[in-house]
């Protein structure tokens, strides 16, 4: 069953949820945002659903943002979250009460990592490249990283990436913590499927509680700092810097900045 641009695969109590824009690199733009939302809310409403696994089609996990369609998102100041759906960032509205497990491979930029964050367990394959290139376009992580990349990583392995928009690898990011396991090209998916099925396993209301109470030591503090992630965005989109930044994403090239 496809949703927009997103598969929807059951297996048993899992649902695998792939992201299915290969031919642009599962870049996001605003149907493949909101089909992802809509994918989440189905797994959130069916009972008989325990775990999901996100993953994508393709040689790519997501090559990042559709960062023009983009624009007038952040301008707004508010993500879009269709009727029926679930924000897969965790950041607006209730959050999906049930596990997700995520494969990736080839590239994985800025909203994928972000996606990755907003999962709890994380499988890559040794050959996927991770980049949060926020920074390289004018503008800041909106998804959750500057809230979960530190906390998951530590402060100065996340500044690293965040500050530079530097790529790293698989190596680095298993040093890091950032994934959990590290495979062959091609197994990502079918480990990641196995560690669902053994979740599912288990007993799902303890599995529920455990992980609603781990996130309650959590909670308000990002709900805080999640608040401001928009409205903190919205006077950069009015500078100088973000103009240059869209026309060199268009152009392919790196940004000339002047921090105005």
């Amino acid at each position: 069953m496809t949703i927009g641009t997103v598969s929807l695969e059951r297996r048993g109590h899992v649902l695998l949820i792939g992201l299915a824009r290969a031919a642009k690199r599962n870049a996001f733009d605003l149907p493949l945002w909101e089909a992802l939302c809509r994918a989440y809310g189905e797994l959130a409403r069916d009972p008989d659903l325990r775990v999901g696994v996100l993953h994508a089609q393709g040689d790519h996990f997501t090559g990042g943002l559709d960062l023009v369609q983009w624009t007038s998102v952040f301008q707004a100041g508010k993500f879009p979250i269709p009727e029926g759906g679930l924000d897969p960032l965790g950041l607006t509205g209730p959050q999906l009460g049930k596990p997700i497990v995520a494969a990736v491979q080839g590239i994985c930029l800025t909203i994928g990592i972000e996606l990755l964050l907003a999962t709890d367990v994380r499988i890559a394959a040794s050959s996927t490249r991770f980049g949060q290139i926020e920074v390289k376009r004018g503008i800041y992580p909106v998804g959750g990283a500057t809230l979960r990349f530190p906390r998951e990583v530590g402060w100065a392995n996340a500044m690293r990436w965040l500050l530079t928009g530097d790529e790293f690898d698989a190596a680095e990011a298993l040093r890091i913590g950032l994934v959990q396991e590290v495979v062959e090209p091609g197994e990502q998916l079918g480990r990641a499927l196995a560690l669902a099925e053994q979740i599912a396993a288990q007993a799902p209301l303890g599995v529920y509680a455990t992980l609603a109470s781990s996130r309650h030591a959590l909670a308000e503090a990002e709900a805080t700092a999640a608040a401001r992630l928009l409205p903190d965005l919205q006077p950069l989109m009015a500078s100088e810097d973000v103009a240059e930044g869209l026309r060199a994403f268009v152009e392919r090239r790196p940004g000339s900045f002047r921090g105005r």
